[in-house]
């Protein structure tokens, strides 16, 4: 009776667990991914690499949307009011994200509310896919919950955060463990005459679509590792279930998750050959060859490049490290345990092999990081569009997080104590690489790139640099001016407008527009838009909207005007109602629309080409595809049939 008594209270110890574990462990996580923005809270933004690319992205869009588009493609502020087409190439949740929050929020709040949400995101995926992993097994919630918490401080998360602002890229802490939970994830019963569709369709590939999907609208970068890793996780899968199933949902799962992404994915693909894409990859900091890990190069041209692939090296061998140690300590715990007849611990490592396609991503991962992976990276399509190995670390959070708990975090047997005071630790530790990430990779805010500054600069209309990849073939984002009227009458389409400042100024390469140049023999401003931009005042360029351009103007003779809007195709212009096919090209990529004497009323509008229409329609049969799924799922699925892994 005793000895039953003590039983009984054993129980009730682990359903309290249970039910407190079921809120307690994703509010634990939410209170890591505070600590690990906290250095931000106190310091405010670290304005990263990326920082002012996103910043502008998420004023654009929000302006776009309170003129009343909902899935806006162009970025008016980008070259100084010329503007660029960067929402048709950058996939969209992230900036509609920041879009989002800026409405609630005041901006300086954003960018860490955003990353906040995102290092949640990943603790909050990493717990579900250390659930899975293990739920068999003799660990506790507690295990899954300390996976949870280390995933936002695996040293790469804090890297994009801080050092980068990479907020596109952070999205992959999110994705790939719940690629890695819907791909591998078993749900039959064992029987081996259990069709095939049955066992692909258990549930499983409707979420997955979803996932493939939401990492190509996040990142590019993220979208090609969530489809190669499918790849390679899935005959694993097939090996350790002796069925083609996993392969068979990771096919269709990516089919209609990449569907799904066609009305962002078909336009960018097909309007590459309207902008200079290939910067994106034909800088040499930007090459595969030159980031090998710890590489260093002559070129002064490197120098910045290497200092800081000095640091993401030691980040990635601190995480592959910690990630094959973890693996080691898992394989001899299960070694030692594989000779015990019973305990929870014993079924743990006796009966699930989902550890191993896992265990097979840290070392993956290292082999790309080094020279001899080139032929790899040369001959997988695409793959070079990452720009960095390091780049793969992403994928690498949610492992490390779940193997480094495995092997430290004791039993259901283990005294309660113990668990505390493992958890006690890990949070030093934590909060210890916080304060590290907070010093070595926290970008301080230069005077103008700080929020500010950036809104002030913003509402006045005088716009910001643009992004080289998005530039009009055989155009250059240097030579468009500064404080540029909307149009510029001139004789000589190719003239240049605007000089290069002198004195203290020439540090600046970009050249700056005023009327005392006399390159302009008349400007004219734009047709007044609706009456405001959003922030509670008038736009300063005047607007009818971000993709609907109107301008009115007599012009003393013909000529050229020289229109403050890059050259792109989806613009349609038109002279007095009658359209323009062609105008001649400029070094600076503006518009040089030609003119006759007299009244002029110029229109330019944004069209739906062609090409986003079959995106939209890619979109619409890859949705249809889904919901049919969805109805496969719940019609193949036994619901008496208990989920259990690999």
């Amino acid at each position: 009776m005793k000895e039953q008594g003590i039983g009984n209270r054993e129980q009730g110890i682990d359903l309290a667990d249970a039910g407190l574990g079921r809120f307690a462990g994703p509010v634990l996580i939410l209170a890591a991914a505070a600590v690990a923005v906290a250095p931000q809270l106190v310091r405010g933004d670290s304005c990263g690499h990326d920082f002012d690319f996103h910043l502008v992205s998420w004023f654009d869009c929000l302006n776009a949307w309170r003129h009343g588009i909902p899935y806006p493609h162009w970025t008016p502020s980008a070259n100084f009011g010329a503007g660029e087409p960067r929402f048709v190439f950058y996939p969209p949740l992230t900036w509609m994200l920041g879009a989002a929050l800026g409405i609630v929020l005041p901006w300086t709040l954003v960018p860490i509310a955003l990353t906040w949400v995102l290092l949640a995101g990943t603790g909050l995926a990493t717990r579900a896919l250390a659930l899975e992993v293990f739920k068999d097994g003799g660990l506790d919630d507690g295990f899954a919950t300390l996976a949870g918490c280390a995933a936002p401080f695996s040293g790469y998360a804090l890297f994009c955060a801080y050092e980068r602002s990479a907020f596109g890229e952070l999205t992959g802490g999110f994705w790939i463990p719940l690629l890695l939970l819907f791909a591998l994830r078993v749900r039959w019963d064992g029987n081996a005459m259990e069709s095939i569709w049955r066992r692909a369709f258990d549930g499983s590939a409707f979420p997955l679509a979803l996932v493939v999907a939401g990492a190509w609208l996040s990142n590019v970068p993220v979208g090609i590792m969530a489809c190669y890793l499918l790849a390679a996780v899935a005959p694993a899968a097939s090996l350790l279930t002796r069925s083609w199933a996993p392969v068979l949902r990771a096919a269709v799962a990516v089919a209609i998750g990449i569907g799904l992404a066609g009305v962002y994915l078909v336009p960018a693909a097909w309007e590459q050959r309207w902008v200079d894409i290939r910067q994106a990859i034909g800088d040499p900091g930007e090459m595969i060859e030159n980031s090998w890990l710890f590489a260093s190069h002559a070129n002064p041209l490197l120098r910045e490049h290497d200092v800081e692939l000095r640091r993401v090296s030691i980040v990635a061998v601190a995480m592959i490290a910690l990630a094959l140690g973890g693996v080691l300590v898992s394989w001899l715990r299960r070694r030692r345990l594989a000779d015990e007849p019973s305990g929870p611990e014993a079924s743990l490592f006796r009966r699930n092999d989902f550890w191993i396609p896992l265990a097979l991503i840290p070392a993956g991962i290292l082999l790309l990081q080094l020279p001899i992976s080139l032929p790899v990276w040369n001959l997988l399509p695409k793959l070079r569009l990452l720009q960095f190995p390091w780049r793969w670390l992403v994928a690498l959070e949610a492992p490390m997080a779940i193997f480094a708990a495995a092997a430290i975090w004791p039993g259901r047997s283990i005294r309660r104590w113990r668990r505390f005071a493992i958890g006690s630790i890990c949070a030093l530790i934590f909060l210890g690489t916080t304060i590290y990430s907070g010093m070595a990779f926290f970008q301080v805010c230069d005077d103008e790139d700080a929020v500010r500054p950036m809104v002030d600069a913003y509402r006045s209309g005088a716009g910001f640099e643009g992004t080289d990849e998005y530039e009009p073939p055989g155009a250059d984002n240097s030579m468009v001016a500064t404080g540029l009227p909307f149009a510029c009458l001139v004789s000589d389409p190719s003239v240049v407008l605007g000089a290069i400042p002198t004195g203290e100024a020439a540090g600046s390469a970009q050249p700056a527009w005023d009327a005392a140049q006399d390159s302009c023999e008349a400007t004219y401003p734009q047709a007044a838009g609706l009456p405001g931009d959003g922030y509670g005042q008038s736009d300063a360029r005047g607007n009818t909207s971000p993709e609907t351009l109107r301008m009115a103007a007599v012009t003393p003779r013909a000529g050229f005007l020289i229109i403050r809007l890059r050259s792109y195709p989806a613009w349609r212009v038109t002279v007095n109602g009658r359209g323009i096919s062609a105008m001649p090209a400029r070094d600076d990529g503006l518009m040089a629309v030609p003119v006759t004497q007299g009244a002029v009323e110029l229109t330019f509008d944004w069209t739906v080409t062609p090409d986003a229409i079959a995106g939209r329609w890619v979109s619409i049969v890859a949705l249809v595809l889904l919901i049919a799924a969805w109805f496969t799922e719940r019609s193949l699925r036994d619901p008496r049939k208990v989920g259990r892994p690999l």
